[in-house]
C-alpha cells in the first residue's frame, strides 16, 4: 500500500512540474516583442476603416512606459560599416556616418572612437533576421561591413 501511495505521489508531483515548465515556456513565447513594429505606432498597422477608442489615461500610460524604459539597453545586433585607424580615419568615419544616415533616415548611426580605431555602426536590431535584411543592402556600398552582436538602445 505504501508503494502505491508513493508511486501515485511521484506521478502527481512530476505532472505538476511538467505543467509548470509548459506554462513557463508559454509565457516566454507571449512576452516576445514583435520587433517589426519598432519605431512605429502600433495603431498605424490597422489600416483605414478601423477606429480605436482609447482613453487618454491608457495613451499616457503607454507613453510613460516608453519614456521610463528609454535608457535601458538590450542585447541585439548592429552592422559595423567602418573600422579603421589611419591618418584620415576620423574624417572618413564622419563622412560615412553622414552618408549612411542620409541613405537610411531614422535608423541609428553610431560613430565611436576606441583607441586607436574609429568605428561606424548602424542600427538597433532586436533579431538577426532584421539585421540581415539591412546588412544585404549595406554590403553593396560597404563590402567590409560586418553583422555583430551588440548592446542596442531601447526602441522609441
Amino acid at each position: 500500500m505504501k508503494k502505491i501511495l508513493l508511486t501515485l505521489l511521484l506521478v502527481l508531483v512530476s505532472g505538476a512540474v511538467l505543467r509548470a515548465q509548459e506554462f513557463r515556456v508559454d509565457t516566454m513565447k507571449v512576452s516576445r516583442v514583435d520587433s517589426t513594429l519598432v519605431g512605429r505606432n502600433v495603431l498605424s498597422v490597422l489600416g483605414s476603416g478601423v477606429t480605436v477608442n482609447q482613453s487618454s489615461a491608457m495613451r499616457s500610460a503607454l507613453d510613460r512606459y516608453v519614456q521610463n524604459n528609454a535608457n535601458k539597453k538590450l542585447s541585439g545586433y548592429r552592422i559595423r560599416v567602418y573600422f579603421e585607424n589611419g591618418q584620415n580615419a576620423r574624417a572618413r568615419s564622419e563622412a560615412i556616418a553622414r552618408s549612411v544616415s542620409n541613405a537610411y533616415p531614422g535608423m541609428g548611426v553610431y560613430r565611436t572612437f576606441e583607441s586607436p580605431n574609429f568605428k561606424v555602426m548602424v542600427g538597433d536590431f532586436r533579431t538577426k533576421d532584421e539585421a540581415l535584411k539591412v546588412y544585404q543592402s549595406l554590403k553593396a556600398s560597404y563590402p567590409t561591413a560586418l553583422l555583430l552582436k551588440d548592446t542596442i538602445n531601447y526602441p522609441r
